[in-house]
């Protein structure tokens, strides 16, 4: 027999198979998966990103010049440890101490405390603050929450999300697990120019760009057990 006669209907036998796509019995690929010899990559998911980064704390999310760390401590708050409950919304909400170590250039430094454990989108802010001198490296406890703070000339605090001005304490919902705690401080390359009860949205818009280093300290608090 003629090797060509036998040879075309053979390759035409495979043709047809390949157009067919895959035998009975062997799953199909899902719709919208690469085929096996594309090196492609799947399409990011843009919006699940945006989301996961907008629960981030500003730490997180506001890009530093300097490679420099701040170093924030507290004498009364200790790194990932319960809040004491006086410093807390269950207690008598007072502000703890705070300091952190000195940023050469600095001209002034803003403060947030944020919770993004917090049920909602953006993390809760519980304290927003600005304008702290830059040669001020520690703040005393029990601040005021209205007005600037006459033990640090010249800071100015803001709105927090209770909808009052100053320092609100953690008030974790009953029930949940402990929440994350993040005393934030920024050292930035200029004064903020920002007004009176300004939020934490227009502080991290105006520090964007100013920011020389950054650095925080995260504790936790949860509810009070119930009896």
């Amino acid at each position: 027999m003629n090797a060509r006669r036998v040879l075309v209907p053979a390759l035409l036998a495979a043709a047809l198979l390949v157009a067919m796509g895959p035998a009975r019995g062997q799953p199909a690929p899902p719709a919208g998966a690469p085929h096996p010899m594309s090196h492609g990559t799947s399409p990011v998911n843009t919006g699940t990103s945006a989301a996961a980064a907008a629960k981030q704390a500003a730490v997180q999310r506001v890009d530093a010049k300097g490679a420099a760390a701040i170093h924030v401590t507290s004498p009364q708050i200790r790194a990932d440890t319960p809040i004491p409950a006086h410093h807390t919304a269950y207690g008598d909400n007072l502000s703890p101490a705070l300091a952190w170590t000195p940023v050469q250039g600095a001209q002034s430094y803003a403060l947030l405390l944020e919770d993004p454990d917090a049920p909602r989108e953006q993390p809760f802010a519980h304290w927003v603050a600005w304008n702290i001198p830059g040669n001020v490296h520690t703040l005393p406890g029990s601040l005021p929450t209205r007005g600037s703070p006459t033990a640090v000339r010249g800071m100015a605090q803001g709105r927090n999300d209770r909808d009052g001005t100053g320092y609100f304490g953690p008030r974790p919902p009953a029930g949940d697990a402990p929440h994350h705690y993040h005393f934030q401080i920024f050292a930035l390359d200029r004064t903020l120019d920002l007004p009176a009860g300004a939020t934490r949205d227009q502080v991290v818009a105006a520090m964007s760009g100013h920011v020389i280093a950054k650095g925080e300290l995260v504790a936790t608090s949860q509810a009070p057990k119930t009896h």
